[in-house]
């Protein structure tokens, strides 16, 4: 199967309050396995760097000045993806950047059901934990010590990586290949809805519940909450 890993750097965190994409980094995997094929780019956003933003990337409006325009080289992006799942750590982020500039070029978003979100997979299979790029690295044992700053053909490497460990590691048996598989599906699939929010759900104890309970602690021989 094959998969693409991407991920974004941008001028902010809204495209549609005039934030813009600056990078895009790709990388090819298929069948869990990187093939060496990637795709790097950089973008002209036609607006200032933010301080902010230029402290985490590192580019600046100088340096992107004489770069092409996203709409100059975006054939060459999506002749790369084809129609693979597109694999992206906080993934909403990436392609509400991705979709908000195809949209811009005229041309068609790309499917929610093609998204894989690894920071969604993680929270599943790590609860409670750190879910971070960084923090992951950290949790597999994947060599980040040249990050200095975020980039995003590096980072989309480093996410291969731990995207690999996340759906089972290299050795990963056909029993868990398959849970991992349905895990992977169910999340490429989902599609967030607003506006629809799930009655709560009565959750007080019945006065029988109360009983029982009560029943029981007296039932106890020196609790120490007593001593």
């Amino acid at each position: 199967m094959r998969e693409i890993i991407f991920d974004t750097e941008t001028t902010g965190l809204d495209p549609h309050s005039g934030d813009r994409l600056v990078e895009m980094g790709c990388v090819e995997m298929v069948n869990r396995v990187a093939t060496g094929r990637s795709y790097h780019a950089y973008y002209n956003p036609e607006r200032d760097m933010p301080m902010e933003a230029e402290r985490v990337h590192g580019l600046s409006a100088a340096f992107l000045a004489d770069k092409p325009l996203f709409k100059d080289t975006v054939g060459d992006l999506l002749e790369f993806i084809g129609d693979a799942p597109l694999v992206a750590h906080n993934a909403q982020f990436d392609f509400g950047f991705l979709n908000f500039e195809l949209s811009a070029c005229g041309l068609a978003e790309i499917g929610m059901d093609r998204m894989i979100d690894t920071l969604a997979i993680a929270r599943r299979r790590h609860p409670g934990a750190k879910h971070s790029l960084d923090a992951l690295c950290t949790r597999y044992g994947v060599d980040r010590s040249h990050r200095v700053k975020h980039g995003a053909l590096l980072d989309a490497e480093l996410l291969a990586q731990v995207y690999v460990e996340l759906t089972g590691g290299r050795q990963i048996g056909l029993e868990l290949a398959a849970e991992v598989e349905v895990a992977v599906t169910e999340i490429r699939q989902f599609v967030p809805k607003t506006g629809q929010f799930r009655q709560p759900r009565a959750h007080a104890p019945s006065a029988e519940e109360l009983a029982r309970h009560k029943a029981f602690l007296e039932s106890l021989d020196s609790p120490l909450w007593l001593n």
